[in-house]
């Protein structure tokens, strides 16, 4: 498999559109993942849409560097960064997501982690919190691009299911309300802590510390300094990885910076 690009049908358009669209315009759900099998997964909008909550922090607070947030939502993560003082960016391929991040002062980008990034391997840490383990329906190829976009020895902080599962399935967006021409399906995954922490060592990453706060279990890994991805930004030319002309350069020319 490739380390860039994921499998076809990997970044789905549906997160660009309705329901979701609409649920982050409202702050508020209802809002679900659907499985094939009618299996619903509640999505917490309402915790997304509001500010960083104290388990936020406590991963937030473990961060160095300058970080990038990895399907950055409606931006709370990004804004609480920000208000800190860190550089940050976050990236989504939501543009509801994207917009609301930028009013409530977060800085970012709308783009898939499999494409070209601002910064490839020179941020210091990589987000994937809310569920964002299972972006592309492939752990180990999401953990193995996200080696290439943080520096050597860099970090990654990473939210796992709260039950100890490993599954990879075909989901859609879903309001609850059935209606015809719904949202299509893409490939997502569930990964809990045991499961997690075997994909991460298969693939260069070494655990430095895991906790749990408000019931959300986290860890922090860091990818080894010897170990480099074969997609590392020596693949991926500076001039490939285009930047909206609105968010501020620092003086290297090509990572933006939060709160500016």
């Amino acid at each position: 498999m490739s380390t860039v690009l994921p499998p076809a049908g990997a970044v789905p358009a549906a997160w660009a559109t309705d329901p979701y669209a609409h649920a982050l315009d409202q702050g508020r759900g209802p809002l679900f993942l659907r499985r094939k099998d009618g299996w619903l997964l509640p999505l917490d909008v309402e915790r997304w849409c509001a500010d960083a909550d104290a388990a936020d922090l406590s991963a937030l607070g473990r961060s160095e560097g300058t970080v990038i947030d990895i399907g950055c939502g409606p931006g709370r993560l990004v804004a609480a960064l920000a208000g800190r003082g860190h550089h940050a960016l976050g990236i989504d391929v939501s543009e509801a997501a994207i917009g609301r991040t930028q009013r409530i002062g977060g800085s970012a980008l709308r783009r898939s982690v499999f494409e070209p990034l601002p910064g490839e391997g020179r941020w210091g840490t990589a987000l994937l919190i809310d569920g964002n383990i299972g972006i592309g329906g492939d752990p180990r190829a999401l953990l193995r691009r996200v080696a290439a976009v943080v520096a050597p020895g860099g970090l990654l902080i990473t939210e796992a299911a709260p039950h100890d599962v490993d599954e990879r399935v075909q989901v859609r967006l879903d309001d609850g309300s059935e209606q015809l021409g719904a949202a299509p399906h893409f490939p997502w995954a569930r990964v809990g802590v045991p499961a997690l922490l075997g994909h991460a060592r298969s693939e260069g990453w070494e655990p430095v510390d895991q906790w749990e706060a408000d019931g959300r279990p986290f860890l922090a890994l860091r990818r080894d300094r010897t170990v480099r991805a074969a997609s590392q930004s020596a693949d991926t030319p500076k001039s490939a990885a285009v930047i909206n002309s609105q968010f501020p350069r620092n003086l290297s020319g090509d990572i933006p910076l939060a709160g500016s």
